[in-house]
């Protein structure tokens, strides 16, 4: 679900900077290099597909590393792997270019997918006219596609154009990038501009690709009751029942996010009780929480312990922690301004790119524009639909046009002083 927020941009020394003169011709050899790497494209898709890589499959992860690291290295980029800090315990990937510009210039995509081993054999890797199917195909191993075509491409042309351009693909963003996220944030700190390569949108409602400049932060909630158990056919008054306090607290705090702009909460899990025939004494439920804002947390927090100390139950014990995860992804006026110049590169090849102001979905970006210092833009991959859920694919109309989006900014960033 999509909903949108209208900010006003500011002019800024760097917002000049990155403003350029419209751009009606199109760059004929980069449109013709795209043109020709469409196959090997769709080879590198299909040989990703085909390593089964969910965020708990760590011999997954290590092919895909294995492979994005040896692609790298054919490159140029000096490589290196860095253990997650948590999580599976699979590597991140980064490659480093040195180049004859001033621009320090980050890419970053992510290698593991939601789904669990085995899905192959129930959603294979196939070709349907203009869709090609398979697990994560879009979310993300298109992106890293692109990322590793589009560097092919600026590399055969002798593109040098920067001081410093770093690869990173890291293996748990769908699991909120708790052993990545870290090290993206210390990186994008060290570059000037940082893009993200989850996929743009090719659902029945989305007229044109996109580029992404708001995601939400994630937190995880849980609720704890604590009541007393007693027998439930011969003395049930004697007992004080979680599950009940659990069912009130739960329905008097389900809409209070609505009092506080910028925070959603949504209740999706609960357990209590473990016999039929025993008032419960203890229950919990989790809840699944969005935010855009920077003090979401705090205000969640207040907003729920003030609710819950209105009890059902004398006598129950009701508390909530919030805990952290993923911070918000929300594009500055210099990111507003990037993403324009996406717009311009598109209509150099007579398509429209639209800007999507914000989506309820997550994205490791969040860490790379957390400090501020980074231009950061989101969503650079290939044009997919049904990831995290059934029959993902990719629409290879899209490849074209998002190697030449990419391989254009970058040689437009490159010029920049």
């Amino acid at each position: 679900m999509t909903t949108s927020i209208t900010r006003l941009a500011s002019v800024s020394l760097f917002g000049l900077l990155l403003a350029s003169p419209a751009m009606a011709a199109a760059d004929e050899k980069l449109r013709a290099a795209a043109e020709q790497a469409q196959p090997a494209v769709i080879e590198s898709l299909r040989d990703m597909v085909m390593i089964e890589s969910g965020s708990s499959d760590v011999d997954g992860l290590k092919k895909m590393a294995d492979y994005t690291e040896a692609r790298l290295k054919a490159l140029g980029a000096k490589t290196e792997r860095r253990k997650a800090t948590r999580g599976a315990g699979a590597d991140i990937v980064i490659g480093t270019f040195e180049g004859t510009g001033t621009k320090k210039l980050m890419l970053i995509a992510h290698m593991d997918t939601v789904y669990e081993h085995g899905i192959l054999a129930s959603q294979p890797y196939k070709v349907d006219g203009v869709r090609i199917y398979g697990p994560g195909i879009a979310d993300d191993k298109g992106g890293i596609a692109v990322i590793l075509h589009s560097l092919k491409i600026l590399n055969d042309a002798g593109w040098r154009d920067y001081t410093k351009l770093t690869v990173s693909f890291n293996p748990d963003e769908e699991v909120g990038s708790i052993g990545s996220g870290e090290l993206i944030a210390e990186l994008a700190d060290q570059h000037d501009v940082v893009l993200s390569f989850e996929p743009t949108a090719a659902s029945p409602v989305a007229k044109n690709d996109s580029l992404l400049l708001g995601a939400s932060g994630t937190a995880t909630g849980t609720m704890d009751v604590k009541g007393k158990a007693s027998h439930a056919g011969a003395a049930p008054q004697l007992g004080r029942n979680a599950l009940i306090e659990l069912a009130h607290q739960l329905l008097q705090t389900q809409d209070v996010a609505k009092s506080i702009p910028g925070t959603q909460l949504n209740w999706t899990t609960a357990k209590a009780g473990t016999v039929r025939n025993q008032i419960p004494d203890h229950a919990t439920a989790g809840a699944d929480i969005r935010l855009t804002i920077p003090d979401g947390v705090q205000k969640l927090q207040a907003a729920l312990d003030e609710k819950v100390k209105n009890k059902s139950i004398l006598d129950t014990e009701v508390t909530v922690k919030i805990e952290p995860g993923r911070p918000p992804f929300v594009a500055s006026d210099r990111g507003r301004a990037l993403a324009k110049e996406g717009q311009a590169i598109y209509a150099e090849i007579d398509r429209t790119l639209d800007i999507v102001e914000m989506t309820g979905g997550a994205t490791h970006a969040g860490y790379a524009g957390r400090s501020g210092k980074a231009i950061v833009v989101e969503s650079f991959g290939l044009a997919g639909w049904g990831y995290h859920a059934r029959d993902e694919y990719i629409d290879t109309n899209s490849i074209v046009p998002r190697l030449y989006l990419m391989t254009r900014m970058l040689t437009e960033l490159g010029k920049k002083k």
